[in-house]
């Protein structure tokens, strides 16, 4: 398994070298080689029972060829011996049927394994890829990688794999009976393996890209449809329904196009051998007619025509049962490729070998940007040369219009990217030397949209950690005074929670937000305009909830509105990546400069509600 992500990542790396190279393809049962070694006990069931069904089911013709030459056709009248026949028929049928679900359930077993462990690992490895990689990439492309992908490896093993070994195994036994029964008619027959083969390659390569095709539409189309659905306020605001419609029009007739253009390419490949099928047939009852009639001179057994015609019908069915999965292959070829290409990506900001394990408690809070200039990728430059020092226990509140580099600034403090030049410090360690898990402990961050998720109250508060008690939520929610709303509702703290907490309004979300800062008790304290969105007398819930979750912390408060930071022990005002201003909020309105162009628009907005 590892050694296939390995092999993976060495041909990605290859193809960068050489970028008007073809992409590589990863074969699907190389990619997937490692997990069912995990499961080699099963597959050895499955292998069996299969060998044994198969077996059941291809001597049945032979008996009947014995029935047919040695009694029928010899005008014997062993009734003892037919009934003999009859019975072992029978019991080949039972034998067929009983181990057919034995080795369907073996391969059901190993196959939903595989492919819950692989659903696991791409879930959690999305997990950890950095927030550069989800700039770039729509959620709706992932959503497709984890449901629609993953559920093409498990037709790999529902169809694929099982067509191989049973109707692989079945060609071959039915050679070695063929050959028992006349070796010169088998010849004859085999013939047209080459044909076969001459088809299968001359199409390999078109449906392979036809597959593919399809899929990418397909991701495209999720894609649209979730970013829609995120945003359906927006179109229904601004009545853009017809132009969506329209797009998603588009979409989906080009992934319509894609279809058929994949079901004619299956239709045509499938249908030629049913044609070879038909000739075969037609082929071995004129030359195998002609011998039971000696026209020639040649003599056969009726019996053995009889089984003969039987075992090449039935070469042919397995033979055209995995032609027709050759679909599903390219299709899981394509989901493993997709799926593994996510595998390689490496997380831009990544621990270090030797990374620093920070207790927590043992923080004082000191906050160093030392020069830090950065950029996101293939972008300008947000912020440049920045020096900033924040002094433990200290609560600084940011200013400054869109685009000044306030939320980068947060960002970079999280370690969701990393600086281009310079350092960021916390209590002299650099950040890059901690372990993402021990600074995400230290620095507990709070932003405007608040989410939570499909849970109780409780699970939310504590983020799903078990390990953290009932009393100590509700002593968190009583601390920042949600207590009194998570009271009013139905079960309280177990009142369960639909996705990202629509039953609840925006300041109840964020007073739950808060919540969760006294329960984890960060050292550093970050709010990103939590504020933004409320009214009134919520922004007053919050605010008191704020003065008390900040004693003791060092506190990063980014400002729609500047009531929310005007008691902070300092305020910075940003402008295109850089402090342009510094002082309280006093000591700002004294400069006349930035901030207090600022305070005066707010106060002419919060003048404007009023006299509304």
């Amino acid at each position: 398994m590892a050694q296939a992500i390995n092999n993976w990542q060495a041909d990605q790396k290859a193809d960068l070298s050489e970028p008007k190279a073809k992409p590589k393809y990863i074969s699907t049962f190389r990619a997937l080689s490692g997990y069912m070694k995990e499961h080699r006990l099963t597959f050895a069931g499955f292998i069996a029972c299969t060998l044994v069904a198969i077996a059941a089911e291809l001597l049945q013709p032979y008996l009947l060829k014995i029935a047919i030459d040695d009694n029928l056709m010899v005008g014997k009248n062993d009734y003892s011996s037919l009934m003999l026949i009859c019975g072992t028929y029978f019991a080949l049928s039972i034998s067929a049927f009983l181990f057919s679900y034995l080795q369907n359930n073996l391969l059901q077993k190993a196959g939903q394994s595989i492919v819950a462990s692989i659903r696991k690992r791409l879930f959690e490895h999305i997990t950890k890829l950095s927030m550069s990689y989800f700039d770039r990439v729509p959620s709706g492309s992932l959503i497709t990688h984890v449901s629609s992908d993953t559920e093409a490896i498990n037709q790999f093993f529902n169809q694929v794999v099982l067509s191989i070994f049973r109707d692989g195994l079945t060609l071959i036994f039915i050679l070695v009976l063929m050959f028992q029964l006349d070796a010169e008619l088998t010849l004859y027959c085999l013939i047209l393996v080459p044909i076969i083969a001459g088809i299968a390659i001359a199409f390999r390569s078109y449906m392979r890209t036809t597959y593919q095709m399809a899929r990418t539409r397909l991701s495209r189309l999720v894609a649209f449809v979730a970013e829609n659905l995120a945003g359906m306020n927006i179109i229904q605001v601004f009545h853009q329904q017809e132009e969506q419609k329209k797009q998603f029009g588009e979409r989906n007739n080009s992934y319509f196009r894609a279809n058929i253009r994949e079901i004619r390419t299956n239709v045509l490949f499938n249908r030629s051998y049913e044609v070879l099928n038909n000739l075969a047939i037609a082929f071995v009852v004129w030359i195998g007619g002609q011998a039971v009639l000696g026209v020639n001179g040649t003599t056969l057994e009726f019996g053995v025509l009889y089984a003969f015609i039987t075992y090449i019908r039935l070469f042919f069915q397995p033979i055209n049962t995995i032609t027709q999965q050759w679909n599903t292959l390219q299709s899981a070829t394509v989901a493993i490729n997709r799926i593994w290409s996510i595998f390689a990506i490496e997380p831009d900001v990544q621990d270090q070998p030797k990374a620093l394990s920070v207790d927590k408690d043992s923080i004082a809070g000191r906050i160093d940007f030392n020069d830090i200039t950065f950029a996101y990728p293939e972008g300008t430059t947000v912020i440049r040369k920045l020096d900033l020092h924040v002094r433990p226990g200290e609560m600084v509140g940011i200013v400054g219009t869109t685009g000044a580099g306030k939320s980068s600034l947060i960002s970079l403090l999280c370690r969701f990217y990393d600086v281009r030049e310079g350092s960021i410090l916390i209590d002299g360690h650099d950040i890059r030397d901690i372990s993402q898990h021990d600074l995400h402990r230290i620095v507990g961050l709070v932003q405007q949209e608040p989410y939570l998720y499909s849970g109780t109250v409780l699970d939310n508060v504590r983020m799903f950690d078990e390990s953290i008690s009932r009393e100590d939520v509700i002593r968190a929610c009583e601390f920042i005074g949600a207590d009194t709303i998570i009271e009013r509702m139905k079960d309280g703290y177990d009142t369960k929670l639909s996705e990202r907490g629509s039953g609840l309004s925006a300041g109840e979300r964020q007073l739950i937000s808060f919540a969760r800062i006294i329960v984890f008790a960060p050292r550093i304290l970050i709010l990103d305009e939590a504020t933004a969105n409320l009214d009134s007398h919520t922004e007053q819930l919050v605010q008191a909830a704020l003065e008390r979750v900040s004693v003791g912390r060092t506190t990063l408060v980014i400002a729609h509105r500047l009531s929310t930071i005007m008691g902070a022990d300092r305020i910075l005002v940003m402008s295109k990546g850089k402090i342009v201003e510094e002082g309280t909020h006093d000591e700002l309105l004294r400069l006349g400069g930035y901030y207090e162009e600022l305070y005066r628009h707010s106060q002419g907005q919060h003048d404007a509600i009023e006299a509304g």
